[in-house]
């Protein structure tokens, strides 16, 4: 099955059970759009299923207890035997969309079929499929001219789209975002030009934070769960001398716009996300365990107080 097909089997099960998880399906322009979040309450249920759905379900995702005992509550886990496909070639939220005065993140495997992202020239996933799955960050719902310009993306052998909504401040919105751990730390590594195909599997985990009541503190508190409570573990086949020349680049603390609250950051430049140093979003900790060597190489450190501060919690 294609990245697509196996997320397009999980959406079919969304809607099947859109009552119990407390989503809605319509249809716009011929596309199905599942409303995780937006004018729905949603569900944790189906915040892990929006995950999956990213992930192209080449990745098990579940709500752990916080591995850091000062944070405490729940934690978002995800694991994977197939990180670059999983993470790079699907979740990556590497496809915006802006018509008019929509705008949302675009994630999910119909970026594999589109392959226009730089990316893909370095990575396995570019596909052809007939379905075509996505996910947007937003609390609009698109219109048909956003599904136009979406379609407008992707190849003719497409015939059928669907797109998951959710806004940020919702529990399958927050929960989505905080299941990208593993991401951050692949992207990282791919602009520090190491060969992402040496990672063979990956585990992660970062703290489930509150949902917010508005935009501002809803991405200031999913980033924070990454950037100072996200811990990453990858499996690879590498050079131990290359592992610890790159691996103090990697923590989100090698930025120099790391230690204060994302919403402090987030507003400091503005609101634009593009002037903010891009080595910053990555988890506080990632380890490297190498099957070549037998040898673990650790960096990185998680910001309790910091994360309770942004949670709310002081």
């Amino acid at each position: 099955m294609t990245l697509n097909e196996r997320a397009n089997a999980l959406a079919d099960d969304m809607e099947r059970r859109a009552a119990t998880l407390r989503v809605a399906v319509s249809r716009v322009a011929g596309t199905r759009v599942i409303d995780c979040g937006g004018a729905v309450h949603g569900s944790l249920a189906a915040g892990l299923l929006m995950a999956r759905v990213c992930l192209a379900d080449l990745a098990e995702v579940a709500y752990v207890p916080d591995p850091i005992p000062e944070v405490g509550g729940p934690a978002v886990q995800v694991t994977t035997d197939e990180p670059v496909r999983a993470c790079l070639a699907s979740q990556y939220a590497g496809m915006p969309v802006n018509v008019g005065s929509f705008f949302a993140m675009g994630s999910g495997p119909l970026r594999a079929i589109a392959a226009r992202e730089e990316l893909f020239q370095h990575i396995p996933g570019k596909e052809e499929s007939r379905v075509a799955v996505g996910v947007l960050e937003t609390h609009k719902h698109p219109t048909e001219e956003v599904i136009a310009a979406i379609v407008g993306k992707l190849p003719p052998v497409v015939e059928h789209l669907t797109l998951l909504v959710a806004p940020t401040m919702s529990l399958a919105g927050t929960t989505q975002i905080v299941a990208r751990s593993v991401e951050t730390a692949l992207h990282k590594l791919h602009i520090l030009k190491f060969d992402v195909t040496q990672v063979v599997s990956a585990y992660g985990v970062a703290p489930l934070p509150p949902v917010a009541a508005d935009f501002v503190t809803a991405i200031g508190r999913t980033n924070d769960a990454i950037l100072y409570g996200g811990q990453v573990i990858l499996w690879v086949r590498a050079d131990d001398e290359r592992l610890e020349q790159i691996g103090p680049q990697v923590p989100a603390c090698a930025s120099h716009d790391y230690g204060a609250p994302f919403a402090e950051v987030f507003a400091r430049y503005n609101g634009d996300f593009y002037q903010i140093d891009p080595l910053l979003f990555s988890p506080a900790v990632i380890e490297f365990r190498n099957l070549k060597t037998g040898r673990c190489h650790r960096f990185g450190h998680t910001e309790p107080k910091l994360l309770q501060k942004s949670f709310g919690r002081g």
